[in-house]
């Protein structure tokens, strides 16, 4: 199973440029991040930290989010976030960049939530755009930009995989951009109430990213009540070749204990 750890929601004990190398020590090879600073342009030096602590660690960066604002003070994206605009174009040339240096070829776009000052209508309209341009901005390095349903955010629009997927065939009928795919994140489909299993039959092969935990709880695999591994297996039958993200809550000295029994009853 290819894995990908999630290092800005594991490893938090540790400061974040010490998680790649944590990751590497538990035996993965790959992480995905968040955006990883506190703005959407941040500094040379920032970045090249950022950079210099994924290729010391010998891991490889599968997936960067663009900047989604202050997400522990329940911001979640600015792609359709009015009077932000100008800020996440900037994002996109910062994104693609660090995108191009280490191979990253998946950018999730983070939708961001309805604002009382505007209409739904308005903010589509402006996240259609941004997202075109996102696309159009890391198309150079042969990039994919993901939109994810999310759970938790009362004012996130995007619930399930046909909201996401309506608005990228918007985006693509708008645009003509073909490199925007559903970001199909296991425990945000089921904390909403989707059907986790009819939409793996149906879209598993366009899967652009999958993301897992269990529930109750967003814990790690085994924790909850969720198939995961059946939810894998069967996206895996259906096309869908790429990582898997890791992405739960979990203490360091007990977050991948799965992942070894696992490996161990493979042996």
């Amino acid at each position: 199973m290819t894995y990908t750890v999630n290092c800005s929601i594991l490893l938090t004990e540790l400061p974040l440029l010490e998680r790649p190398a944590a990751a590497k020590a538990a035996g993965f090879d790959a992480v995905e991040f968040w955006w990883p600073f506190d703005t959407s342009v941040p500094s040379d030096a920032q970045v090249t930290e950022f950079e210099t602590a994924i290729k010391d660690a010998g891991v490889q960066l599968t997936g960067l989010n663009f900047n989604a604002g202050n997400m522990p003070g329940g911001d979640r994206g600015l792609v359709s976030w009015k009077g932000r605009c100008s800020e996440f174009k900037d994002n996109i040339d910062v994104v693609a960049g660090i995108g191009e240096r280490l191979g990253c070829k998946a950018f999730n776009a983070l939708y961001g939530n309805r604002q009382d000052e505007f209409t739904p209508e308005e903010q589509d309209e402006l996240a259609a755009k941004n997202l075109a341009a996102a696309a159009e901005g890391v198309a150079r390095i042969g990039g994919t930009v993901l939109l994810e349903p999310v759970s938790g955010a009362p004012k996130y629009p995007l619930l399930t995989a046909e909201d996401a997927l309506k608005v990228i065939a918007r985006v693509k009928a708008e645009s003509g951009a073909q490199n925007i795919k559903l970001l199909a994140d296991f425990y945000h489909l089921a904390v909403n109430g989707d059907d986790v299993e009819s939409v793996i039959e149906n879209h598993a092969k366009d899967f652009g990213h999958i993301q897992i935990a269990d529930n109750p709880g967003r814990g790690a695999p085994g924790t909850g009540t969720l198939p995961l591994g059946e939810w894998i297996a069967r996206s895996r039958e259906l096309g869908y070749d790429g990582y898997i993200g890791l992405e739960y809550k979990e203490p360091q000295e007990s977050a991948f204990s799965w992942a070894i029994r696992q490996r161990a009853n493979a042996n």
